[in-house]
């Protein structure tokens, strides 16, 4: 689980002292001084103005270096415990739907996590608008993981992931007057670049930016990467859910993440409002350094969260077959065990298919574990869904 950093980074951890406390404030305030002094940033005035990348700011401070060891020796735990898992499907049948709950709440639509567990099962027809745009973002993220994996990320990709979010064909936004508010008051707290042809520049700036190679640490790439996007917020809508696929996407395709397994959007919901001020801090003042801190955080405490969603997980696991191996007869399959804790609901004919049983025998595994108090099950529509309410529970954190 080494992990590998640049020379020059581990010199600056190794050597590293802080600057005096008035010394910084000092920084600070000249900061903003040479940021303001260069670019013109009105609330209700569009951003044509938005700084190009790389910022024009020093990126990777001692605090940053710092805190993006942390997160890196939390990543490494995470893709140790995700390889060592009995069955890794686990984590990509079920974080990418919390990821895709908990982004969306973000935005304001809300479902829970049960009742998209629930509809993975069903026909989406039946689902209710938020869920069915809940699971559109599950399947744009794999759309996103698809498509990068055939040709890089790239701004296509995002058009792509966010044509997927929205169940329409998205083009770079050409309508002029969009402006950011307040949802509570309804104060405008940013106005965008406007102009298609402006608005592709800053997307190719951002593309040329994210593989570009100037030793700058994956994570911290990341965080500045995510605040350009939402920047430049390229669509009429979905650009939040978009950039918060797209920061997923950057952490796979810089190695950092085998799969999409990292539950990042659970993190920013927790921390909504920083989340926005945070934003809009680095617009007025290039506070650069709170901002990347906050992202890095993010990322190392989700990490950790799903490092030991999946100690839970297989400690669960473990008791569930050991209590109830002589309660059903179905316990004994493999293939049995490994779909009782693929997703929390499961159906009969998933259990013929997956399994190769006859209905009376799919029937009888499943019955025999409602029996014993292991599963519960539940009439929607015509169909009938079997809980595993132990493996529903360790997954949502209840």
């Amino acid at each position: 689980m080494a992990l590998r950093f640049s020379r020059r980074r581990r010199l600056v951890l190794a050597h590293a002292k802080q600057l005096p406390h008035s010394l910084q404030y000092v920084k600070k305030e000249a900061r903003i001084f040479h940021y303001h002094e260069a670019v013109s940033w009105e609330l209700s005035r569009p951003f044509n103005d938005l700084p190009r990348l790389p910022p024009a700011a020093e990126l990777e401070t001692i605090p940053v270096l710092k805190a993006v060891t942390s997160a890196r020796v939390e990543l490494a735990r995470l893709e140790q415990a995700t390889h060592l898992m009995v069955d890794p499907h686990v984590l990509l049948n079920t974080i990418p739907l919390l990821e895709a709950q908990a982004s969306s709440e973000i935005e304001n639509i809300v479902t829970t996590a049960d009742a998209l567990f629930q509809q993975a099962q069903l026909n989406e027809s039946s689902a209710n608008p938020e869920v069915k745009e809940t699971l559109r973002y599950q399947a744009a993220l794999w759309l996103g993981l698809h498509k990068m994996r055939s040709r890089a990320l790239s701004a296509q990709v995002a058009v792509d992931v966010c044509s997927q979010i929205k169940g329409q064909p998205m083009e770079i936004r050409a309508v002029p007057g969009v402006r950011i508010a307040d949802a509570g008051t309804g104060d405008v707290r940013y106005s965008p670049p406007e102009g298609p042809d402006l608005i592709r520049g800053l997307l190719s700036d951002w593309e040329r930016y994210i593989h570009s190679d100037d030793d700058v640490d994956p994570v911290v790439r990341m965080a500045v990467a995510h605040y350009q996007f939402e920047a430049i917020h390229p669509f009429t809508d979905g650009n939040g859910r978009t950039g918060r696929i797209l920061n997923i996407l950057q952490l796979v395709s810089e190695g950092l993440l085998t799969e999409p397994v990292l539950y990042l959007s659970r993190s920013i919901i927790d921390s909504k409002a920083d989340y926005y001020r945070l934003l809009r801090a680095v617009t007025a003042e290039s506070a650069w350094e709170e901002w990347v801190l906050y992202m890095i955080e993010a990322v190392r405490e989700a990490a950790a969260a799903t490092t030991r969603t999946i100690a839970e997980i297989q400690r669960v696991r473990g008791d569930f077959v050991a209590q109830h191996r002589q309660n059903s007869p179905g316990i004994a399959n493999a293939d049995f065990q490994a779909l009782l804790f693929a997703q929390p609901y499961t159906r009969i004919g998933t259990v013929m298919q997956t399994c190769g049983v006859s209905r009376p025998t799919a029937t009888n595994w499943l019955n025999s574990l409602v029996d014993a108090g292991a599963m519960e099950t539940l009439k929607i529509g015509r169909d009938r869904l079997y809980l595993n309410q132990a493996f529903l529970s360790t997954l949502i954190g209840r």
